[in-house]
């Protein structure tokens, strides 16, 4: 995508904004600039440039496949508990491409995320208080 935000929208590349920009400006005399002889400033937008991706690895960087559920994304500011942060889900297994809306979030307790955002390369570990279900 390009999008200058990243970290579940939360944080903004200062890069990537001014490749957007750069290229906004220079549409307004469209026909001077990126139509004659300045077409090269078209590759400033790959500053902005992001896949929207989700991979997995453990902590010796190797690829660990986990089930995530990726769904519309919901804002949870100032409720109450643990909410869902995801709506109308799909689960999947790791890697595993995200929408422009989505989110991901974990599918098992078996693990624990290092980073608070489930986007990129995200480094999982074992939750050492997880028990797992006997079977019958």
């Amino acid at each position: 995508t390009i999008n200058p935000f990243h970290s579940d929208r939360l944080l903004l590349n200062g890069p990537a904004l001014g490749g957007v920009l750069v290229l906004l400006y220079s549409c307004l005399d469209l026909k001077n600039t990126i139509l004659d002889k300045s077409h090269y400033l078209l590759y400033y937008l790959t500053c902005a440039m992001n896949p929207r991706m989700l991979i997995t690895v453990n902590e010796e960087i190797s690829l660990r496949p986990v089930t995530v559920r990726v769904g519309q994304a919901v804002e949870t500011v100032g409720q109450a508990g643990k909410p869902k942060r995801i709506t109308g889900f799909q689960t999947h297994q790791t890697p595993v491409l995200l929408g422009v809306k989505e989110r991901a979030e974990l599918g098992t307790e078996e693990v624990l995320s290092v980073a608070s955002v489930l986007e990129g390369i995200v480094i999982l570990k074992d939750n050492p208080d997880y028990e797992a279900e006997e079977g019958n």
